[in-house]
Protein backbone atom coordinates (compact mmCIF):
# COMPACT_ATOMS: atom_id res chain seq x y z
CA UNK A 1 0.00 0.00 0.00
CA UNK A 2 1.55 3.54 -1.14
CA UNK A 3 1.88 6.31 1.51
CA UNK A 4 -0.95 8.85 1.60
CA UNK A 5 0.66 12.03 0.88
CA UNK A 6 -0.15 14.78 3.81
CA UNK A 7 -0.50 18.39 4.21
CA UNK A 8 0.18 19.84 7.91
CA UNK A 9 -1.98 23.28 8.98
CA UNK A 10 -1.00 24.63 11.54
CA UNK A 11 -0.17 28.04 13.60
CA UNK A 12 3.47 28.82 12.97
CA UNK A 13 4.46 30.84 15.41
CA UNK A 14 3.13 29.15 18.29
CA UNK A 15 3.30 25.48 16.91
CA UNK A 16 6.34 24.66 14.74
CA UNK A 17 7.27 22.29 17.60
CA UNK A 18 4.91 20.22 17.20
CA UNK A 19 5.22 20.35 13.52
CA UNK A 20 8.68 19.37 13.59
CA UNK A 21 8.31 16.49 16.07
CA UNK A 22 5.12 15.18 14.05
CA UNK A 23 7.54 15.25 11.01
CA UNK A 24 10.43 13.54 12.93
CA UNK A 25 7.80 11.09 14.67
CA UNK A 26 6.79 9.99 10.85
CA UNK A 27 10.40 9.93 9.94
CA UNK A 28 11.02 7.51 12.44
CA UNK A 29 8.16 5.20 11.31
CA UNK A 30 7.55 5.90 7.66
CA UNK A 31 4.00 6.29 7.78
CA UNK A 32 3.28 9.02 5.50
CA UNK A 33 4.46 11.32 2.80
CA UNK A 34 5.25 15.23 3.88
CA UNK A 35 3.90 17.46 1.39
CA UNK A 36 3.48 20.58 3.06
CA UNK A 37 4.93 23.78 1.80
CA UNK A 38 5.00 27.06 3.55
CA UNK A 39 2.31 29.29 2.51
CA UNK A 40 4.25 32.22 2.15
CA UNK A 41 2.51 35.45 1.21
CA UNK A 42 -0.80 35.58 -0.83
CA UNK A 43 -2.44 38.92 -1.04
CA UNK A 44 -5.59 39.22 0.77
CA UNK A 45 -6.49 41.72 -2.18
CA UNK A 46 -7.54 38.04 -4.62
CA UNK A 47 -10.50 37.22 -4.99
CA UNK A 48 -11.35 34.06 -2.56
CA UNK A 49 -12.02 31.78 -5.22
CA UNK A 50 -8.29 32.76 -6.60
CA UNK A 51 -6.86 32.21 -2.86
CA UNK A 52 -8.55 28.65 -2.85
CA UNK A 53 -7.38 28.07 -5.97
CA UNK A 54 -4.44 28.70 -5.36
CA UNK A 55 -3.64 26.71 -1.84
CA UNK A 56 -5.58 24.13 -3.20
CA UNK A 57 -3.27 23.24 -6.25
CA UNK A 58 -0.09 25.08 -5.52
CA UNK A 59 0.44 24.54 -1.76
CA UNK A 60 -1.88 21.51 -1.08
CA UNK A 61 -0.59 19.99 -4.34
CA UNK A 62 -2.14 16.01 -4.50
CA UNK A 63 -2.35 15.67 -0.72
CA UNK A 64 -5.25 13.41 -0.22
CA UNK A 65 -4.89 14.14 3.61
CA UNK A 66 -5.06 17.15 5.87
CA UNK A 67 -3.85 17.43 9.35
CA UNK A 68 -4.79 20.37 11.06
CA UNK A 69 -2.61 21.12 14.63
CA UNK A 70 -4.92 22.71 17.33
CA UNK A 71 -2.87 24.99 19.55
CA UNK A 72 -4.28 27.67 21.73
CA UNK A 73 -4.46 30.05 18.85
CA UNK A 74 -4.87 28.28 15.93
CA UNK A 75 -8.39 28.72 15.46
CA UNK A 76 -8.00 32.47 14.53
CA UNK A 77 -5.57 32.70 12.27
CA UNK A 78 -6.49 33.35 8.78
CA UNK A 79 -4.10 30.72 6.91
CA UNK A 80 -5.25 27.83 8.42
CA UNK A 81 -8.84 28.95 7.52
CA UNK A 82 -7.53 29.29 4.27
CA UNK A 83 -5.93 25.57 3.97
CA UNK A 84 -8.84 23.74 6.14
CA UNK A 85 -11.09 25.37 3.55
CA UNK A 86 -8.83 25.19 0.21
CA UNK A 87 -8.97 21.08 1.84
CA UNK A 88 -12.22 20.84 1.55
CA UNK A 89 -12.80 22.18 -2.24
CA UNK A 90 -12.10 20.44 -5.48
CA UNK A 91 -9.99 22.23 -7.15
CA UNK A 92 -8.95 22.63 -11.09
CA UNK A 93 -6.32 20.16 -10.31
CA UNK A 94 -6.97 18.51 -7.47
CA UNK A 95 -9.62 16.77 -5.62
CA UNK A 96 -10.74 17.79 -2.01
CA UNK A 97 -9.03 16.12 0.75
CA UNK A 98 -10.15 14.59 3.97
CA UNK A 99 -9.44 16.54 7.20
CA UNK A 100 -7.95 14.98 10.69
CA UNK A 101 -7.09 17.40 13.20
CA UNK A 102 -5.36 16.83 16.34
CA UNK A 103 -5.40 18.50 19.67
CA UNK A 104 -2.15 19.76 21.06
CA UNK A 105 -1.26 19.38 24.49
CA UNK A 106 -0.75 23.14 25.07
CA UNK A 107 -4.89 23.15 24.87
CA UNK A 108 -5.56 20.25 27.64
CA UNK A 109 -8.25 18.41 25.74
CA UNK A 110 -9.97 15.34 27.10
CA UNK A 111 -12.26 14.94 24.03
CA UNK A 112 -11.74 13.52 20.86
CA UNK A 113 -14.26 12.57 17.86
CA UNK A 114 -14.39 9.26 16.44
CA UNK A 115 -15.89 9.58 12.81
CA UNK A 116 -14.05 6.72 11.06
CA UNK A 117 -14.91 3.21 10.17
CA UNK A 118 -13.63 1.31 12.39
CA UNK A 119 -11.61 3.81 14.43
CA UNK A 120 -13.81 3.38 17.73
CA UNK A 121 -12.51 -0.88 17.85
CA UNK A 122 -9.19 0.51 16.75
CA UNK A 123 -8.33 3.58 18.84
CA UNK A 124 -10.65 3.48 21.73
CA UNK A 125 -11.29 -0.10 22.61
CA UNK A 126 -13.58 -0.72 25.50
CA UNK A 127 -15.09 2.44 25.17
CA UNK A 128 -19.00 2.54 25.38
CA UNK A 129 -20.05 5.87 26.48
CA UNK A 130 -20.39 7.70 22.71
CA UNK A 131 -22.60 10.04 22.18
CA UNK A 132 -23.49 11.84 19.06
CA UNK A 133 -24.11 15.91 19.41
CA UNK A 134 -26.09 17.74 17.24
CA UNK A 135 -25.56 21.39 19.00
CA UNK A 136 -23.02 23.55 18.52
CA UNK A 137 -22.65 25.26 21.79
CA UNK A 138 -21.83 21.47 22.94
CA UNK A 139 -18.85 21.32 20.78
CA UNK A 140 -17.52 24.73 21.37
CA UNK A 141 -17.59 24.15 24.98
CA UNK A 142 -15.82 21.01 24.36
CA UNK A 143 -13.60 22.25 21.59
CA UNK A 144 -12.54 25.94 22.65
CA UNK A 145 -9.83 26.74 20.80
CA UNK A 146 -11.60 24.95 17.70
CA UNK A 147 -11.20 26.86 14.11
CA UNK A 148 -15.50 27.15 13.46
CA UNK A 149 -14.95 26.05 10.00
CA UNK A 150 -13.98 22.42 11.92
CA UNK A 151 -17.14 23.01 14.01
CA UNK A 152 -19.68 23.18 11.17
CA UNK A 153 -18.39 20.02 9.43
CA UNK A 154 -18.32 18.32 12.72
CA UNK A 155 -22.13 18.95 12.92
CA UNK A 156 -22.60 18.31 9.07
CA UNK A 157 -23.42 14.72 9.10
CA UNK A 158 -22.67 14.50 5.01
CA UNK A 159 -18.51 14.95 6.69
CA UNK A 160 -16.30 12.71 8.48
CA UNK A 161 -13.53 15.05 10.74
CA UNK A 162 -12.24 12.45 13.37
CA UNK A 163 -10.61 14.49 16.31
CA UNK A 164 -7.94 12.83 18.08
CA UNK A 165 -5.63 13.81 21.21
CA UNK A 166 -1.78 14.13 20.52
CA UNK A 167 -0.43 11.62 23.43
CA UNK A 168 -3.31 9.18 21.56
CA UNK A 169 -1.10 9.30 18.19
CA UNK A 170 2.64 9.42 19.73
CA UNK A 171 1.94 6.31 22.05
CA UNK A 172 0.95 4.10 19.09
CA UNK A 173 2.45 4.79 15.12
CA UNK A 174 -0.18 1.73 14.49
CA UNK A 175 -3.26 4.63 15.22
CA UNK A 176 -2.00 7.68 13.05
CA UNK A 177 -1.16 5.66 10.11
CA UNK A 178 -4.69 3.92 10.35
CA UNK A 179 -6.31 7.58 10.64
CA UNK A 180 -4.37 8.98 7.57
CA UNK A 181 -5.39 5.96 5.28
CA UNK A 182 -9.18 6.01 6.65
CA UNK A 183 -9.05 9.84 6.22
CA UNK A 184 -7.99 9.52 3.06
CA UNK A 185 -9.68 6.67 1.41
CA UNK A 186 -13.00 8.47 2.71
CA UNK A 187 -12.61 11.84 1.48
CA UNK A 188 -14.49 11.94 -1.52
CA UNK A 189 -17.56 10.62 0.00
CA UNK A 190 -17.62 13.69 2.35
CA UNK A 191 -19.96 16.77 1.54
CA UNK A 192 -18.29 19.59 3.55
CA UNK A 193 -20.19 22.86 4.75
CA UNK A 194 -18.76 24.96 2.58
CA UNK A 195 -21.20 27.93 3.41
CA UNK A 196 -18.67 30.02 5.64
CA UNK A 197 -16.84 33.14 4.69
CA UNK A 198 -12.92 32.42 4.41
CA UNK A 199 -11.13 34.61 7.26
CA UNK A 200 -9.65 38.07 5.90
CA UNK A 201 -7.67 38.81 9.16
CA UNK A 202 -6.17 36.89 12.25
CA UNK A 203 -8.28 37.53 15.49
CA UNK A 204 -5.63 39.73 17.36
CA UNK A 205 -3.27 38.09 19.90
CA UNK A 206 -3.73 37.06 23.21
CA UNK A 207 -2.05 39.62 25.61
CA UNK A 208 -1.58 42.26 22.53
CA UNK A 209 -3.86 45.21 21.28
CA UNK A 210 -3.78 45.83 17.54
Amino acid sequence: MSKKKVFISYHHDNDQNYKNQLIKFNLAHDIFENVSVDTGDISDDLESQRIREIIRDDYLQDSTVTIVLIGTETKGRKHVDWEIYSSMINGKVNKRSGILVINLPTINCEYYTASLEGEKDILYPGEENWISIKDRSKYEQRYPHMPDRIIDNLLNEKARISVVNWNKIISDRSFLRFLIEKTSDQRLDNEYDLSRKMRRSNSPRKGLRW
